[in-house]
């Protein structure tokens, strides 16, 4: 008596690398998905970070700019002016056309 068996499709050489290949694509495709999405949430984190400094800055830039408009005016000047002896003569004035 003879044993039969049912053999199923012959896989050759290059239909493994195939299939190989595919399985590999098929397990690496959700770990790069996570891996790119962490890496931008990350990039997100730093950018708001960096948002957040620069809305700082301007802050800080604004305060500078007032307290140096301040320190500028005319009345602040004469006060200063007096203070050291100075004095505003208007005769002193030549006026260039």
């Amino acid at each position: 008596m003879k044993k039969t068996t049912k053999m199923g499709p012959k896989i050759h050489g290059c239909e493994k690398v195939f299939i190989t290949i595919i399985v590999i694509l098929m397990i690496l495709s959700p770990i790069v998905v996570v891996y790119t999405r962490a890496s931008l949430a990350a990039s997100n984190i730093e950018v708001e970070k960096m948002k957040s400094k620069i809305s700082d800055q301007e802050n800080v830039n604004s305060s500078l700019s007032m307290q140096v408009d301040e320190l500028a005016s005319l009345s602040n000047i004469q006060n200063i002016a007096s203070t050291y002896g100075l004095s505003y003569n208007n005769d002193n004035i030549i006026v260039i056309k």
